[in-house]
């Protein structure tokens, strides 16, 4: 039986080829099941994890086609992840270009162990800035969505969002998440060398732990993992800088209530900071 007061993560940094057409899509998502299926035969987890548009390449070329490569709600995105949770027992929250109509979106899905899909996020901010193009392919999304596993709630956001600190504010005062889950697909751009710090204060300032998971490559890599809590002796664990990582984490209730009891910062705030302003 699983542990309810701790929560285990296998962390996906993968490599995504190159791809234009759904064929190739679902090459890419075969063979990214069957190294999960290894990986999980020799560590138990509760909870597969894996990056921002985990099924298709991140370019102008790929986006391009989208109508090729995105997918409905229940496409070969949820079908391959869908299978895997059921011969497997786990939860499996994964990114993919979701097709609605003629609107797409960069989302995430979770499918709990009975292969039921829980629900699913569609990215609200899109970057449209160094090596992001996404305004021009992508309607942004309308909803929340947060999901339990083990009695931790889990909130989805998807990269750019994690610049935008009343999102995770939201999450976790109004949602009660207790992990957020932040994938990306972090390019080595000028903006690159900040990711790292939104991640670590979006933790700290909501005293939860955070998964920043970045796919794999050259450009790529250096996902991390944030504590809700970050001194001296418990520092954020960083992936490799490029190559192909699959990372098993564990969280604690023990570690959430110690930090939210010692560190009063969510109690400490105030109702409205809409106060009268003497300058």
């Amino acid at each position: 039986m699983a542990d309810s007061a701790a929560l285990r993560i296998l962390a996906c940094q993968i490599d995504i080829p190159p791809m234009t057409t759904a064929a190739a899509r679902d090459a890419h998502l075969a063979r990214l099941g069957a190294a999960i299926r290894a990986r999980l035969a020799a560590e138990p987890a509760d909870l597969v994890v894996l990056p921002e548009l985990a099924s298709i390449d991140y370019s102008r070329e790929a986006f391009a086609c989208l109508d090729a490569l995105a997918e409905p709600l229940d496409g070969a995105s949820f079908q391959i992840w869908s299978r895997l949770a059921r011969d497997c027992g786990v939860h499996v929250a994964y990114g993919f270009a979701r097709a609605d109509g003629d609107r797409r979106y960069i989302s995430a899905a979770a499918v709990a162990p009975d292969g039921r899909l829980l629900g699913h996020y569609d990215k609200l901010h899109l970057a449209q800035y160094g090596a992001s193009m996404e305004k021009e392919y992508f309607s942004r999304g309308d909803h929340l969505f947060v999901f339990e596993v083990n009695g931790f709630r889990l909130a989805p956001i998807i990269c750019y969002d994690i610049r935008i600190p009343e999102l995770s504010r939201a999450l976790v005062v109004g949602q009660g998440a207790d992990v957020i889950l932040h994938c990306g697909a972090y390019y080595r751009d000028l903006s690159f060398h900040t990711w790292h710090d939104f991640a670590v204060a979006r933790a700290l300032e909501n005293q939860c732990y955070l998964l920043s998971l970045n796919r794999a490559g050259e450009q790529y890599g250096n996902s991390v993992f944030c504590s809700p809590w970050h001194d001296e002796t418990r520092l954020p664990r960083v992936f490799s800088q490029s190559r192909e990582e699959f990372r098993l984490l564990e969280m604690t209730r023990a570690e959430l209530d110690e930090v939210r009891e010692t560190y009063s910062f969510l109690r400490d705030r105030l109702d409205s900071y809409d106060l009268a302003c003497c300058g």
